[in-house]
């Protein structure tokens, strides 16, 4: 299982140039992209520095060995016994694909067969799926973050966990393969019940607050995407939130949707502000061709009123906008 962000479609085809034809294991990797990235040009690029087969699997596909799938644009890409599920299910960190949905699903359904890679790439996504793989004593692979371009995934996974191996990616392909060879000789261990749980909540088949409300326990947040209320699951020092919808976040990841949300907001906001205060002008000079002063006066007044506020409204969304103080 391979996870990438911002920064690491370079490194993924420097680290899949180094696997050799006779790999024996299927290769998963999911790329933050956004909706409308072509992943086939992604997938083409690739193959051409690969002699695995590079390939966009369809929906139920048999897995097969010496082949790298990629989880296609806005589609969740999940394992389940020796086939591949692509779904529309809830974000994850307001992504689609996700890393961790990927690598969770893996974990539940191939215990300790699962290897987990996460390379460059910024916040948290990666983290709640490597500790799955832990969960099941799985191996977890980190790009070295003092390689990364963006180290924020890589460095989250190394603060919350202690990961097996902490590479630069010139060194990783021969170690996964050399662990490719253990690991076919292992024998699966059992797979925590709250593993197997969330692992279902990305099929879109284990959503509720009954069903949520057992893997943590009611936040005071709410989802930025749905509105419903948040359920704070924590392991160790990591905490992870999820909606009874589905959606689910790292702190950092909660962190920057509700940042977002905020500026959404205070941009509806001003538009209504700047609406109502046109329409408050224009009935002013309506009732000033009707000869009807006072409520010219009345209407231009609230204009003004209003106009203190939107500009003390503009100046806060636009010293947000540009404010790069850390």
């Amino acid at each position: 299982m391979i996870g990438a962000s911002a920064g690491g479609s370079v490194v993924l085809q420097e680290l899949i140039q180094q696997f050799t034809g006779n790999v024996n294991a299927a290769i998963f990797v999911v790329i933050h992209l956004s909706k409308k990235a072509i992943g086939e040009m992604v997938v083409n690029r690739i193959q051409k520095f690969s002699s695995l087969t590079c390939t966009i699997p369809r929906h139920r596909e048999r897995i097969q060995p010496n082949h790298i799938y990629f989880a296609p644009a806005d589609r969740h890409m999940l394992i389940k016994e020796d086939q591949i599920l692509l779904g529309n299910g809830p974000l994850e960190n307001r992504y689609r694909p996700s890393i961790d949905a990927l690598f969770r699903s893996a974990a539940a359904s191939h215990g300790n067969k699962t290897i987990g890679v996460v390379l460059s790439g910024m916040l948290e996504d990666g983290t709640a799926g490597m500790l799955a793989i832990k969960s099941v004593q799985g191996k977890c692979i980190v790009q070295d973050p003092e390689e990364a371009e963006y180290s924020g995934m890589p460095s989250s996974i190394v603060d919350t966990l202690q990961p097996d191996f902490i590479l630069p990616i010139a060194e990783m392909g021969s170690v996964i393969e050399s662990l490719v060879r253990k690991v076919g000789k292992s024998k699966t261990k059992n797979v925590p019940v709250r593993l197997m749980k969330e692992a279902a909540i990305a099929e879109n088949v284990y959503i509720g607050i009954d069903q949520v409300s057992r893997l943590g326990s009611h936040s005071l947040f709410s989802c930025p995407d749905c509105g419903g209320g948040l359920w704070e699951m924590k392991e160790g020092n990591f905490t992870n939130y999820r909606c009874h919808v589905g959606h689910a976040f790292s702190e950092t990841g909660l962190l920057s949707a509700m940042e977002a949300s905020t500026e959404a907001a205070l941009w509806t906001a001003l538009r209504i502000l700047e609406e109502r205060k046109n329409l408050l002008n224009k009935l002013g000079e309506k009732e000033v061709k009707n000869g009807k002063r006072q409520l010219t006066i009345s209407f231009k007044k609230r204009a003004r009123e209003l106009e203190v506020h939107i500009s003390a409204l503009r100046d806060l969304l636009f010293k947000t906008q540009f404010d790069i103080t850390p």
